[in-house]
């Protein structure tokens, strides 16, 4: 099966749209109580494009934090995303190099979770499709921050709708969908892996903020997982 259409990755975008509703829609509602704009939040939605680091950027701003702390902070939280761009540019590494920026510079969390189980599979993909996947979601998180920042008086307990769990459930369906055809092997491999990253993010807690043991947790794991896989 081959993933080469911009068509073909706005249509795997739309199942994880949902998960995007919940949180920016949450993002919008929080923002205009602590004091930002429409304009404002759409900014921020368009130029930062984070939830976690959009949340923690309102948060500090709130409270007169520096500048600086600010986008600090903001670098730390994104970091993986470094981690999430290396793991898929071996499939770009032929494309123009705008385009390898193009892919990376849009990609999130969810869209990553979507092109990991192709790749990982040995399917072929193209920027194009990336950029299906990309877009649309960068555009409908725009969206849905600014609906959550109009809507916000009449829903201001998206949790009633179950919008607080969808990106939960996401992510959930996602990475059970890597398991569909792998191979023992490599199954004793992801177990194994899971085992190995909940213990680190336990015993690195005890010494550091949760924030900061959870992505040194993701990045040894990563390391140790792409040594014992080859």
């Amino acid at each position: 099966m081959s993933y080469t259409t911009f068509k073909q990755g706005i249509q795997d975008c739309l199942p994880t749209l949902l998960g995007y509703a919940g949180v920016g829609f949450s993002f919008g509602i929080v923002s205009v109580a602590s004091g930002f704009n429409i304009l404002e939040i759409l900014l921020l939605s368009l130029l930062v494009y984070a939830g976690a680091a959009q949340f923690i950027i309102i948060a500090l701003i709130a409270v007169q934090t520096p500048i600086w702390v600010i986008v600090l902070t903001a670098m730390i939280v994104n970091s993986r995303m470094f981690l999430l761009s290396m793991t898929l540019a071996p499939n770009f590494k032929h494309d123009p190099f705008i385009h390898r920026i193009g892919v990376g510079s849009l990609l999130t969390d969810e869209t990553f979770a979507v092109a990991i189980t192709p790749y990982s599979k040995g399917h072929t993909m193209t920027y194009q499709w990336m950029y299906g996947l990309n877009v649309l979601a960068y555009l409908f998180w725009a969206l849905v921050t600014v609906l959550g920042a109009l809507l916000g008086d009449f829903f201001q307990h998206p949790e009633v709708f179950g919008l607080d769990y969808a990106i939960t459930a996401m992510f959930i369906f996602l990475a059970m969908s890597q398991f569909e055809g792998i191979t023992k092997s490599k199954l004793r491999l992801y177990l194994y892996l899971v085992v190995i990253v909940i213990v680190m993010m336990l015993l690195l807690s005890l010494f550091m903020p949760s924030y900061l043991a959870i992505l040194l947790a993701s990045t040894l794991s990563a390391t140790i997982g792409m040594v014992m896989d080859r």
